[in-house]
């Protein structure tokens, strides 16, 4: 089973004890700890050793950064860093997760050294070379990537790693169940899409054929809502012949206009004794005996029915008073 690899990265002989223990613990939670003296690191003779230790990098998935008051070897490739920088700058430039963990005094020291990195005379009692506070300073710049942490004992890097990866292990949990949740979602939203084919397949192919998808299809007409929106009813609306929908209008104060009065393209109109529009079909949703015909939702449309503004009465020649 594979296991989280985890590069330490600090100087040695400082650090040694802190090292060994860090070790101890990252071993008993079921990790692999990866650090140069216990031979961790393969060692070839075609580059610089600290080539090797930045290339072991890039195969690791977690860096704790250690950083206390000893510069320890320069990088021969760039002299300005120490070994152990160029470490975690590799770490950051190859977006691995690091943990950057800074001793105690180091860190409080770190603020005298802000205040005073212009005085070149200044001495520091923490550290064996200024250039540490700079790196440090260039680490707190970073936009991302660069959770800080202080320490006295090497106890304070266990219990905040612990922290930090069970807090990490539940996120990994959580994301994991909210991936279930919308796999289940999309699956639904599938299967919901299959479904709705069917149905409409089904009723299209079935609706003048089979009886009980006739009633279903009655009952649930689209006609129904049009109407009960276009007149504000706050109930349900039904009908199933041009009689009972001119009965129930009528109860509501409209009447059917006559033929000779229609709009040319309307095959229905109903006028409101007390509104100035009227209500205007221009599909014959009606057989020749009057019965309601059958529409599916995709076959229905709603601008077949619609209000319009009744014009004003016309004026005749006669009808002027002077």
């Amino acid at each position: 089973m594979a296991k989280p690899r985890v590069f330490i990265s600090s100087t040695f002989y400082d650090l040694r004890q802190i090292r060994e223990d860090l070790e101890r613990f990252i071993k008993e939670i079921g990790f692999e700890s990866i650090r140069n003296e216990t031979g961790t690191i393969p060692y070839g003779s075609e580059k610089a050793p600290e080539e090797y230790a930045y290339r072991e990098i890039d195969l690791c998935d977690i860096v704790v950064s250690i950083i206390g008051g000893r510069f320890g070897s320069e990088s021969a490739a760039d002299q300005q860093y120490s070994i152990s920088q160029k470490e975690l700058q590799r770490a950051l430039d190859k977006g691995i997760q690091v943990y950057i963990f800074i001793e105690k005094n180091v860190n409080a020291e770190f603020q005298t050294y802000q205040l005073n990195k212009r005085n070149s005379r200044i001495k520091y009692r923490h550290v064996d070379n200024p250039q540490i506070y700079e790196f440090i300073e260039q680490v707190h710049k970073l936009p991302k990537n660069n959770p800080i942490a202080s320490f006295e004992v090497s106890l304070d890097i266990v219990d905040y790693l612990r922290n930090q990866w069970a807090g990490l292990f539940q996120g990994l949990l959580q994301e994991r169940k909210r991936l279930a949740e919308a796999q289940i979602l999309s699956d639904m939203k599938a299967v919901s899409g299959t479904l709705k084919q069917l149905v409409t397949y089904l009723t299209e192919e079935r609706k003048n054929k089979d009886g009980a998808i006739q009633q279903i299809l009655i009952s649930n007409h689209p006609a129904f809502q049009r109407f009960r929106e276009l007149t504000n009813t706050p109930y349900r609306v039904f009908f199933s012949s041009l009689d009972d929908l001119n009965a129930w209008l009528k109860a509501r104060g409209w009447k059917e206009v006559s033929g000779d009065e229609l709009d040319v393209d309307s095959k229905i109109e109903w006028i409101h004794e007390d509104r100035d529009d009227y209500l205007k079909l221009t599909e014959n949703i009606f057989d020749e005996h009057g019965n309601l015909k059958i529409y599916t939702q995709s076959s229905w449309k709603d601008e077949w029915l619609f209000l319009q503004a009744r014009s004003p009465k016309k004026v005749e020649d006669d009808d002027i008073p002077f």
